[in-house]
C-alpha cells in the first residue's frame, strides 16, 4: 500500500504570539510546516531567536531565516530612525501608525510563495489579524483575498499545472484573547515569544508600545497570566 505524503505549507514565523499559535494551527491541521523568518532590519531583532525556539519546540519540518534589509528603504519605526509609539487610546485608532512598514507582507508573502512552489506546498500561512490589530492595510481579508489570485498567475505551476495555492490566515477573525485561548489548547509555549516593537538589548519589552498592550490586554480579557512575564522577555 503506498504511503500518502503529508500536505505542505510555508509558515511565516515572526518569533510573535500569533504566527506561533499559527505554526500550531497548521500542524493540527495535518501540514508538514515548513517555517520562514525574515531578518528584515527589525530593531525588535530578539524575535529571531524566539522564532527558533518556537519552530524547535513546534516540530516544523524545517525553518529558514532569510535576510532582507528593508532599513534600505526605511519609512517605518520599526525600520528608520523614527521613535516607536507608545499605544493609542484606542487600539487601531487615528489612522495607521508609524510601526507600518512598508509592503512587508508583500514581500514576506512572495518569498514564500517562491518555497511554496519549490516544495510544492498547498498553502502559506500568515498569523495576520484583523479585530485587535494596528490598522495595516495588508493584514486585511481583501489582500489576502488578492494575492491567492496572483500566487496562481504569478508562477510557473500555476499557469502550467493548475497549481493552486491557499493563503491561510486563521486568526484573521479572532481577538487577541480568542488567539490566547487557541494557542492554550494548541500547547503553545507563550514564555518563548516576544511581541515587544521595542525591547531593551536583553530581550525585555517595554510595556507602553502598542504591541505589548494587545499582548497585555489579550492575556487579560482571557483570564490567563502570560509567562513570559517571569522570564522578563514580555513587559
Amino acid at each position: 500500500m503506498q504511503e500518502t505524503k503529508p500536505k505542505k505549507a510555508v509558515v511565516l514565523l515572526s518569533g510573535g504570539l500569533d504566527s506561533a499559535v499559527t505554526l500550531a494551527y497548521a500542524r493540527r491541521e495535518g501540514y508538514a510546516a515548513y517555517a520562514l523568518t525574515f531578518d528584515y532590519g527589525q530593531r525588535h531583532r530578539i524575535e529571531i531567536e524566539r522564532a527558533r525556539k518556537v519552530a524547535a519546540g513546534l516540530s516544523a519540518e524545517e525553518h529558514k531565516i532569510m535576510a532582507v534589509d528593508l532599513r534600505a528603504f526605511g519609512g517605518s519605526a520599526l525600520t528608520d530612525a523614527i521613535p516607536v509609539p507608545e499605544a493609542r487610546e484606542e487600539i487601531g485608532a487615528a489612522g495607521i501608525p508609524a510601526t507600518y512598514v512598508p509592503a512587508r507582507n508583500t514581500i514576506f508573502l512572495s518569498l514564500g510563495l517562491a518555497w511554496a512552489e519549490v516544495l510544492g506546498a498547498e498553502a502559506i500561512f500568515i498569523g495576520a489579524n484583523a479585530v485587535d490589530y494596528s490598522g495595516y492595510p495588508d493584514c486585511r481579508p481583501e489582500y489576502f483575498e488578492a494575492f491567492e489570485k496572483l500566487a496562481v498567475l504569478a508562477t510557473r505551476d500555476g499557469v502550467q499545472a493548475g497549481w493552486k495555492l491557499h493563503i491561510q490566515a486563521p486568526l484573521l477573525h479572532l481577538s487577541k484573547a480568542e488567539i490566547i485561548r487557541l494557542g492554550k489548547d494548541l500547547r503553545v509555549d507563550f514564555s518563548l515569544t516576544s511581541s515587544c516593537y521595542n525591547p531593551s538589548p536583553e530581550g525585555k519589552s517595554c510595556g507602553v508600545c502598542e504591541s505589548c498592550r494587545l499582548r497585555e490586554k489579550g492575556f487579560a480579557e482571557a483570564g490567563e497570566t502570560d509567562p513570559a512575564r517571569g522570564l522578563r522577555l514580555s513587559f
